[in-house]
């Protein structure tokens, strides 16, 4: 009952666009379908698929263009999601979803970092340390976190790949897969091609044999031997270590190239973002399918207080 001196409400007439549910005693009632209580509504596959990004967002980010230039792959039948070709209004789940192009997997996940940094002589490849004058965290960006692939020693210089994809950083160090590195390596002294051969040969170290996959043609001038050199391996100064037992020292080390990414123009000191072409070619020649972030890059943890009186240890990266 409506209280005194207020008209009843009318009751609401039915939508006639709403779905026909059946009542009780066999009835037809309109009205909203509601999904029962603690199970979700079904969603059709039209609603499904417009869940996630744009796939031509998600190339565009990944550095493939602009969004037209990512809409022309499409048309072209040159990308896939999750092994079916792509069509124009496709939209992805970055991190569930699978997109490559030309069959080459691509970084779509929006947290993916690759940078390459040209070292310079003096600095420690190390994200922290007390005891270290300069570390390479002062020359890269501080967010999000990237983790240096391999090591050049303080005295050396030259490419340096970082990133926050662990698993290809893994392979790319990893011997088994075979990924070369380039090194333009001055020596004091005239060195003979005999003592080049040697270093393809292989030469006795104290931690077991090491050889180079190549050595390039000798280039000598004012007391000095300039040489390049290709390896596969990269044990602690093994390419030092490797012309002290030829008998020569090495008086400069600059690392030009790892695997398909080499360092010209790129200043000392300086760092850039790899390329899509540069991203795929590490793809191919790691045998990745694809790429994901290191779980330490999915949550931020702030560091614990130190008590009073306490100190704090933290890891080396």
């Amino acid at each position: 009952m409506p209280p005194p001196g207020r008209p009843p409400r009318r009751a609401k007439a039915p939508d006639p666009r709403a779905p026909e549910q059946e009542g009780p005693a066999g009835s037809v009632r309109r009205g909203r379908t509601q999904a029962r209580k603690g199970r979700p509504a079904r969603t059709s596959e039209a609603g499904a698929g417009r869940q996630g990004e744009r796939l031509q967002k998600v190339l565009a980010r990944a550095g493939f263009g602009s969004r037209r230039a990512a809409e022309d792959l499409i048309r072209d039948g040159r990308v896939s999601i999750d092994g079916r070709l792509a069509t124009l209004g496709d939209r992805v789940d970055p991190l569930t979803e699978r997109v490559s192009v030309d069959g080459v997997p691509v970084p779509a996940d929006p947290d993916l970092r690759y940078l390459a940094l040209n070292k310079p002589r003096g600095v420690t490849t190390t994200m922290r340390d007390p005891h270290a004058e300069r570390t390479i965290a002062g020359l890269i960006p501080p967010w999000p976190r990237v983790f240096p692939v391999g090591r050049l020693d303080r005295e050396s210089e030259g490419l340096l790949l970082l990133m926050n994809d662990g698993e290809l950083a893994h392979r790319l160090q990893h011997p088994s897969f075979g990924i070369e590195k380039e090194y333009l390596v001055e020596v004091e002294g005239s060195m003979p091609r005999s003592a080049a051969r040697r270093l393809v040969a292989g030469v006795e170290l104290v931690d077991g044999r090491a050889r180079a996959a190549r050595v390039g043609p000798l280039e000598r001038s004012g007391g000095r031997s300039a040489v390049r050199l290709v390896m596969l391996e990269g044990k602690k100064r093994e390419v030092r270590r490797m012309f002290d037992a030829v008998g020569y020292r090495v008086s400069r080390l600059v690392r030009v190239r790892f695997g398909p990414v080499r360092l010209e123009g790129l200043a000392p000191g300086v760092t850039r973002a790899l390329d899509a072409e540069e991203i795929q070619a590490l793809y191919r020649a790691t045998s990745l399918d694809q790429a994901a972030v290191r779980p330490a890059q999915r949550r931020l943890r702030l560091p614990k207080r130190s008590r009073v009186g306490q100190g704090t240890t933290s890891r080396r990266s």
